[in-house]
């Protein structure tokens, strides 16, 4: 079982920064890979970041490459996500989710916190 806690959201002018941290309590957190999504008001949930446990290996939707770092401490089990540059339509919940694949599909990840919102102001 993992239970995860995300925590780091607030609001932000756009140009600005975030990280946004996800803390596990499981004990199996390292063997997981790890995604982030988002969810704005009124739209379906969006992949935004994910990390491959075994490589580190990172993949990242288009509109956010160059711009957000996916990363995980697993001596802290957890996993961030460092956002630059934001933008009024980075606007949303954001939501940390583990599972045994990477995916950019919202149902291939067992576990998911709780979300913590990022409001980018213009």
């Amino acid at each position: 079982q993992v239970h995860l806690v995300e925590s780091g959201g607030g609001v932000v002018q756009a140009g600005g920064s975030l990280r946004l941290s996800c803390a596990s309590s499981g004990r199996t957190f390292i063997s997981y890979n790890m995604g982030w999504f988002r969810q704005a008001p009124g739209k379906e949930r969006e992949f935004v970041a994910a990390i491959r446990w075994r490589t580190g290996t990172t993949y990242y939707v288009d509109s956010v490459k160059g711009r957000f770092t996916i990363s995980r401490d697993n001596a802290k089990n957890t996993v961030y996500l460092q956002m630059n540059s934001l933008k009024p339509e980075d606007t949303a919940v954001y939501y940390c989710a583990a599972g045994g694949s990477v995916s950019s599909t919202p149902r291939e990840y067992d576990y998911w916190g709780q979300g913590t919102q990022v409001t980018v102001s213009s």
